[in-house]
């Protein structure tokens, strides 16, 4: 299954859910992404050719991450750019995910290991906005079911 997360017609998020199987190849984010997302099904045998990449220039001007959670349960909390609360998400071991714009935080709601992709070279303090926040009532999305707690 894939998810996205919306907020006022803008991206914020992909979730490939571990579940997810389709044959042949996918991409899920528009080709003006910094970050491209696909998902490649292939049969025993099928060859990719062996290929360099050409030396292209481009500009980055926003970071995007992927993370594949390995194992564990993880709470994503999604914000606007204002830093205002939106909701939430629960990310299960293999799930991967694609965080395109806003802000995010994250809570381990059991031990969790993920792994992290994103572009450098990496900016230190210039990179992101730190904020302090914990949502009063979570607004978990999961699934097309919505709820609140």
């Amino acid at each position: 299954m894939i998810e996205q997360i919306i907020f006022q017609e803008i991206l914020l998020a992909i979730i490939i859910r571990a579940d997810y199987k389709k044959e042949g190849i996918s991409f899920f984010t528009p080709g003006d992404f910094s970050q491209q997302l696909g998902y490649m099904n292939r049969p025993k045998g099928y060859v990719i050719d062996p290929h360099v990449h050409n030396l292209v220039e481009r500009k980055v001007t926003l970071t995007q991450e992927v993370l594949y959670v390995k194992s564990g349960k993880v709470r994503v909390d999604f914000y606007n750019d204002d830093c205002a609360y939106l909701e939430s998400s629960i990310l299960y071991a293999g799930d991967v995910i694609l965080l395109a714009s806003g802000g995010h935080g994250f809570e381990m709601i059991e031990d969790s290991e993920m792994i992290e992709v994103k572009q450098g070279p990496y900016c230190s303090d210039e990179d992101k906005v730190r904020f302090y926040h914990k949502p009063e009532k979570i607004k978990l999305k999961h699934k097309n079911n919505e709820s609140e707690f």
